[in-house]
């Protein structure tokens, strides 16, 4: 193969350079850990993968860049909950969308992120007790996230803290673990 083709490929298939200074090229680590999530399918692999990986990264990172232009509300459910993410700024409201979407396909697909992080590594090891709906709003949208099963529940609910923590801190909050709630008590799931 030319020497010049194989380089332009290699280049290629790398991931992009994180897009700020101040990224540490961990807060949004993207790929399943086989030992801590279970896919549904083997993850593709190769370039269009790769590019997939950078460019959720990268509105990842343009969120957490504007984040003070974003706000959130979140309303716990007994079974999960209900939020609205907006900004009166159009381009931060369309990374929004964009991003949301992204996530409820990798939602979907068991295909995870941030599995350095164990909050997200245990949501993704329950993807398929998650039932999710996203609507467009004008300004961001509007996400339903469920489950019957409590303990995913308080999952779901424990995610969409650190969503709003995302928001309110950016960078700052995306650098950081965060911890798995407690199970259910099991007098809760006889009611």
């Amino acid at each position: 193969m030319n020497p010049v083709i194989s380089l332009a490929i290699a280049l290629a298939t790398l991931p992009a350079a994180p897009p700020t200074e101040g990224c540490c090229g961990k807060c949004c680590e993207v790929g399943a850990n086989p030992q801590t999530a279970k896919p549904a399918a083997p993850p593709a692999r190769g370039p269009g993968r790769m590019a997939d990986m950078a460019a959720d990264r990268d509105v990842f990172h343009f969120l957490l860049e504007h984040h003070k232009d974003i706000t959130r509300t979140v309303k716990n459910r007994d079974d999960g909950v209900e939020t609205i993410t907006e900004s009166d700024k159009k381009d931060v409201a369309a990374k929004i969308q964009e991003h949301v979407a992204a996530m409820h396909k990798r939602v979907k697909d068991g295909n995870g992120i941030r599995l350095r992080d164990p909050l997200f590594a245990e949501i993704f090891k329950h993807y398929d007790k998650i039932e999710m709906t996203v609507e467009k709003t004008e300004k961001g949208v509007k996400v339903t996230e469920t489950s019957k099963d409590k303990d995913v529940a308080k999952l779901i609910q424990a995610h969409a803290e650190v969503v709003s923590k995302f928001v309110k801190d950016g960078f700052d909050e995306a650098h950081k673990n965060h911890p798995v709630p407690t199970k259910a008590d099991k007098k809760d799931d006889k009611k």
